[in-house]
């Protein structure tokens, strides 16, 4: 009888190593969510992946925020602030590329435009390990800041052993990538495309014409960056909504105002993302 209690309480420890051990292996798919007033944030980890010269890992950055709620995109429109990434701290990594999936430009709390996501937003991490034969220890200290009718400044130390299977939350990152503006040359693409990029006076003022192109009836945005953060250019403009709708072709202006002091229009690369319900481009195109 003695023996029998042994084997089961033995079982019963078997059994109880065995969860543990499942749950610990199903943790590495993401960190623990590190919460703040009105959000968290999360790390979770995909799979390893082999291109023809490189290994690299997928992961992500999760952000959840309470129903109107909003973060800002890495260029924030006329008020906000972006989300930083240090990842300083972390093991066996040799560098990590934050992907931007495509954002939402709406009326701020000031009657401008800001530039930015509501509700749940994952930016993918494509990472390369120092030692791919090892595991890799991500860590980030992320700055955020969580807004709706005010703004809260927030923070997460974050940290994920990346176990590169991440089977879990693989289908999550695919889908987070898939919003990430494709990276196109100017006048290239069936469909979405950015046509022409011009430079033109209007009474008195130096504007950027934009022609963009799209299926009809298509809804769409357009956003635009300058060469450095520091640039504040304001939103683009539509021009003759009801003149274009109906051929597919938009044009847009954007008035080369808010440059950072000793800067110059001349020869400035600007970077103009279209965003549509179904895909998004990014273009690099020089100021002629």
């Amino acid at each position: 009888m003695p023996h029998a209690a042994l084997s089961r309480a033995t079982i019963a420890t078997l059994a109880f190593i065995g969860v543990s051990d499942l749950r610990a292996e199903q943790a590495q798919d993401a960190s623990a969510w590190k919460t703040v007033l009105h959000g968290a944030a999360r790390l979770i980890a995909g799979a390893a992946h082999e291109s023809t010269d490189n290994v690299w890992l997928r992961a992500g950055i999760e952000i959840r925020l309470d129903p109107g709620w909003h973060t800002y995109w890495r260029y924030p429109g006329d008020s906000g602030v972006p989300p930083t990434f240090d990842f300083g701290g972390s093991e066996n990594v040799k560098s990590v590329t934050v992907l931007w999936p495509a954002p939402k430009r709406f009326v701020d709390s000031a009657g401008g435009h800001s530039i930015g996501y509501f509700g749940d937003v994952v930016f993918p991490l494509r990472i390369t390990a120092s030692d791919k034969a090892k595991p890799s220890l991500l860590h980030v200290k992320l700055g955020y800041a969580v807004c709706g009718k005010f703004c809260l400044p927030a923070e997460a130390n974050l940290e994920l052993t990346l176990s590169n299977k991440g089977d879990a939350e693989e289908p999550a990152l695919v889908a987070a990538e898939a919003r990430v503006p494709r990276r196109v040359r100017l006048g290239v693409g069936v469909g979405l495309a950015i046509r022409s990029v011009h430079r033109e006076a209007s009474e008195g003022r130096q504007r950027v014409v934009v022609e963009v192109a799209t299926p009809e009836g298509t809804p769409l945005d357009l956003l635009v960056e300058g060469p450095t953060p520091d640039w504040a250019l304001p939103s683009p403009e539509l021009m003759d909504p009801a003149a274009t709708s109906a051929s597919g072709m938009r044009r847009f202006t954007v008035d080369l105002d808010g440059m950072p002091p000793g800067a110059h229009a001349d020869g400035a690369t600007l970077t103009f993302t279209v965003v549509s319900p179904d895909e998004a481009i990014e273009v690099s195109a020089d100021i002629d």
